[in-house]
C-alpha cells in the first residue's frame, strides 16, 4: 500500500496575479560604493519588453504597468533590436516621424523612434564590478545619457548577453539627489571623434 497521498486541489481566485522576481537595491548609497549596488541586474530581475511594430500608447502603458522607463525592443527569437524610453515617447523623435513620413500619431510604431542596437553604447560588467559609484556618475557626465547596458560574454554560448541596466534615475534615489547627465556630447563616438 502507498503512502503516498493526493494533494489538495483549488481554483484560481479571479484577481490573481504570479511572482515576479524583485531586486532589492539599498536605500543609501556613497560614491566610494561598488558601482554593482545601483545596477539593475538582469539575472535577478526579468527585463521587459516590446515589439517594434507596437504603437507609441502601447508602449506607455507597457512601461507604466511594469514601472520602467525603458523598454528592450525585441524581435520574435528575443534578439534585442534596440531600446525606447520615456524620454523618446514624451519628445520630438514621434513629431519628426510624423512630418517626415505623413500620416498620425497613432501610426507612429515603437521601430520608428527607437534608438536601434547599433547605436547603443554599453559598459562591460568586468569594468563595472571593479567602479565605484562616483566612477559611475563621472560616466553618465560625459555619456549624456539616462541609461546606459551592462554587458557580458555569456558563459555557455560566448555571445555578448546584456546583464544589466544602470539608470540616472536608480542612481539618484539611492544616492538621495537628483543626478544630471550632461547633454552637451551625445555619446562616446562623438567625444573620441571629437565632436
Amino acid at each position: 500500500m502507498s503512502s503516498y497521498k493526493p494533494i489538495p486541489v483549488t481554483m484560481i481566485d479571479t484577481d490573481v496575479s504570479y511572482h515576479k522576481p524583485r531586486q532589492v537595491f539599498r536605500d543609501r548609497v556613497s560614491l566610494d560604493d561598488p558601482a554593482l549596488e545601483v545596477m539593475t541586474d538582469f539575472t535577478k530581475v526579468t527585463a521587459i519588453s516590446i515589439n517594434p511594430c507596437a504603437n507609441l500608447e502601447q508602449a506607455r502603458e507597457r512601461m507604466v504597468s511594469s514601472g520602467v522607463q525603458m523598454l528592450f525592443v525585441t524581435n520574435q527569437y528575443h534578439e534585442v533590436m534596440g531600446l525606447i524610453t520615456v524620454n523618446d515617447l514624451s519628445g520630438p523623435k514621434p513629431m519628426q516621424v510624423v512630418s517626415e513620413n505623413g500620416g498620425k500619431m497613432e501610426d507612429v510604431m515603437v521601430r520608428d523612434i527607437m534608438t536601434p542596437r547599433l547605436k547603443l553604447e554599453a559598459l562591460n560588467y568586468e569594468d563595472l564590478s571593479t567602479a565605484k559609484v562616483g566612477d559611475l556618475l563621472e560616466t553618465f557626465k560625459r555619456m549624456g545619457r539616462q541609461h546606459t547596458l551592462v554587458v557580458e560574454k555569456d558563459e555557455s554560448s560566448g555571445k555578448q548577453i546584456i546583464r544589466g541596466v544602470l539608470s540616472t534615475t536608480q542612481l539618484s534615489k539611492q544616492l538621495g539627489y537628483k543626478v544630471q547627465s550632461s547633454h552637451m556630447a551625445g555619446n562616446i563616438a562623438e567625444m573620441a571623434h571629437g565632436g
